[in-house]
């Protein structure tokens, strides 16, 4: 495999990345992504864990998308979309159109109503796994007139792999191993707009995100953040992962 010098340079920075064991996997996901749309010569990049238990991709990380175009996918595209399942079953990096035609990719709802809006033309998947279990994923895309990924893209994408695998497990463990296990979690009572912002982070929404969904200031967003992890006595938002709210949220 032949690779120019700014492919050498581009990728000792990606292993650079991946690694260090100070960063936590939602911020492994979006360093690598901006690694990758240079790397790539991409546009877009998106990254979501699916969560086998809800039937659903949460912990979002996206670059150069508009969060309220995500935001539809969770509600409603991520369960009429025909190509990422597809992908995701492949466990290697796979063209959208390896699974997918474009011109039937671009008559379908997911691609008018989702895919277009954003300027997502040609695709690009890597679905991380540890056995059965899903780290992670790598969603890049270029526009239109980039023109398609070649075998060069995903053979490079594919060489990546077993680093993020191995960045992803790393930082898992560490996040784990930072939850107190003298904690009573379950019988914590965050207010009912707290609880509304750690669904958000468990969701992969940055400050910014929440922000704008809850109609509120950054600053104020930041405020609820210190006292979740003050109440929870955690230090990290990859430790809100497992914690479950009770069923009964305490005064705002």
């Amino acid at each position: 495999m032949y690779l120019t010098a700014p492919e050498q340079q581009a990728l000792r920075g990606v292993f650079a990345l991946l690694a260090e064991d100070d960063r936590d996997e939602r911020e492994i996901r979006e360093h690598l992504g901006r690694a990758l749309l240079d790397l790539l010569h991409a546009d877009q990049f998106a990254s979501f864990v699916w969560d086998a238990a809800n039937g659903s991709f949460g912990s979002r990380v996206a670059i150069h998308m508009d969060p309220a175009n995500l935001d539809t996918y969770a509600q409603w595209h991520q369960h009429h979309d025909p190509i990422t399942f597809v992908l995701q079953s492949r466990r290697r990096a796979t063209r959208v159109t390896e699974v997918m035609p474009q011109r039937e990719l671009m008559r379908t709802p997911f691609f008018t109503d989702f895919l277009a809006r954003d300027g997502l033309h040609w695709g690009m998947n890597l679905h991380a796994f540890e056995g059965d279990r899903a780290l992670g994923d790598l969603r890049i895309w270029r526009r239109k007139g980039r023109g398609n990924f070649g075998d060069h893209e995903k053979a490079l994408l594919d060489l990546i792999e077993p680093a993020f695998v191995g960045a992803l497990q790393r930082a898992q463990r560490v996040a784990a191993a930072t939850v107190p296990t003298h904690a009573p979690a379950p019988k914590v009572l965050l207010s009912a707009r707290e609880q509304e912002v750690a669904r958000c982070v468990r969701e992969g929404l940055t400050d910014k995100e929440i922000a704008q969904r809850m109609a509120v200031s950054v600053p104020t967003v930041r405020t609820y953040l210190r006292r979740i992890f003050g109440k929870l006595g955690i230090e990290r938002r990859s430790a809100l992962a497992g914690w479950t709210a009770p069923t009964t949220p305490a005064a705002r």
